[in-house]
């Protein structure tokens, strides 16, 4: 009989807690293999990022989160190899490789919304047919299974999905993972030290990693910041305002189910009222669109999105330049750029309000925009991103079409005082919102 020897491709569930993937190769396999891919790109990044960017402090939580998984493993006689590429069919290919050199009998892989994995594992699968293929949604709140309809049939509107899922017991979380099968190859492993530099973040002490996520979801509901979520959640720079859990479930060191857990103990002690609703509330939004990815696959990266008519849009580079470098004409616009770029973050109205400016005010194409932010973000996360994109342009999910907001009324309602725009230096000199035409010739007075 043959030995049981497994590959684990880690990628949105970075943790031991409430992986019930990792916990079934725990028991199933005989011997394993732990890896990442550092990053997965395609020819569209290249095209839709024509620029440099600086995204070091996205790297940064990523790499303190892998390093903190790599620990965690260390602890469990186990190792974890990162695996470089540059392309998703680099990808493919050294998965293949693996599954030879290996002799890997099964892989371990959880679901995702993100066609790019999506598309390595169906290659795989091509390449290795005997290759035992294991998958769950490690990253969700729910199953497939625990739909109440086929992703196929996924309502068309978030109104629609919220008041059938409400309706559905979101399933418990699973034990934590504390024994695995020894490593096939301890060469070439990360070090131990890995991801434990200082941290560079503005928002200080802020930290990737299971463990850090666990303790900031902890600390957050040992305050009583829940039972005001709702009337604070709207503020452009206050730590304490939203949650931020988005930040670790982006790289799956928390998930979404341990959340509800400690939301539900809370409601329990302190009552629950609308805002702690709320708190579940923008966790079916994140629900959504990860089923929404799933549904429509690359549509979620097409001009069109999932309508049948293109935005009247198109691509000026200096006016994407002066939206990235936050220099447009509009104050809080640039201090939400300028955030960004200093942190990694941006609060979720923030997040609307530089998108709307972007289709609507400079009247970009949207994929530009959204590639950038998927780049930036600290917590990116590929169907909330790009859907929430597609919403804002127009060409996705809102039901009442063009989403565009008044900017001069959206900066007297969060800001009126004008501190987060000196704060972040929003006040850009810049006397027009044209310098060059489409085509880069200047504009002549």
């Amino acid at each position: 009989m043959s030995v049981k020897r497994g590959l684990y491709w880690f990628y949105n569930d970075l943790r031991l807690h409430d992986n019930a993937l990792l916990r079934c190769a725990s028991v199933e396999m005989e011997a394993l293999h732990c890896f990442y891919f550092a990053e997965l790109k395609t020819l569209f990044d290249r095209r839709f990022l024509p620029i440099e960017i600086d995204d070091d402090a996205r790297q940064e939580f990523r790499m303190q989160a892998v390093g903190e998984l790599n620990q965690s493993l260390w602890q469990l006689g186990q190792t974890l190899h990162q695996v470089s590429v540059n392309s998703i069919d680099e990808a493919v290919n050294a998965l293949s490789e693996m599954v030879n050199y290996y002799a890997a009998t099964d892989l371990y892989i959880s679901f995702s919304s993100s066609w790019y994995v999506e598309y390595v594992v169906r290659q795989t699968q091509v390449k290795h047919p005997r290759l035992h293929l294991h998958r769950c949604n490690n990253g969700t709140l729910f199953q497939r299974d625990d739909l109440p309809f086929l992703v196929n049939a996924l309502p068309s509107s978030f109104s629609g999905f919220r008041k059938k899922m409400e309706k559905v017991d979101i399933p418990s979380v699973a034990e934590t993972t504390t024994q695995l099968p020894p490593p096939m190859n301890t060469r070439d492993a990360l070090p131990l030290a890995y991801g434990t530099a200082e941290s560079t973040l503005a928002l200080e002490g802020i930290r990737g990693g299971e463990l850090a996520g666990l303790r900031h979801v902890r600390h957050y509901f040992a305050t009583d910041a829940a039972l005001s979520y709702k009337l604070t959640r709207n503020r452009l720079d206050d730590w304490t305002a939203s949650t931020k859990f988005s930040l670790w479930l982006a790289n799956g060191n928390v998930s979404p189910k341990t959340i509800v857990q400690q939301l539900r103990k809370f409601e329990r002690k302190n009552g629950a009222n609308e805002s702690t609703y709320w708190i579940l509330f923008e966790l079916l939004w994140r629900e959504y669109f990860y089923w929404y990815g799933c549904k429509y696959g690359a549509r979620l990266f097409a001009f069109k999105g999932i309508k049948d008519t293109p935005p009247l849009t198109t691509f000026y580079a200096s006016r994407f330049r002066q939206w990235v470098e936050g220099k447009t004409p509009y104050p809080v616009v640039n201090a939400c750029m300028n955030q960004l770029k200093r942190t990694g973050y941006m609060s979720n109205r923030g997040r609307q309000l530089v998108a709307s400016c972007f289709v609507h005010e400079l009247g970009l194409d949207w994929r530009f925009g959204a590639c950038y932010f998927q780049h930036m973000l600290i917590d990116y996360d590929v169907g909330s991103n790009w859907g929430n994109w597609q919403y804002l342009a127009g060409v996705g999910a809102d039901p009442r079409g063009h989403r565009q907001f008044d900017l001069s009324k959206q900066t007297q309602l969060y800001d009126p005082e004008g501190i987060f725009v000196r704060k972040w230096k929003g006040n850009a000199d810049s006397a027009s919102l044209d310098t060059v035409d489409m085509v880069d010739w200047p504009i002549q007075d």
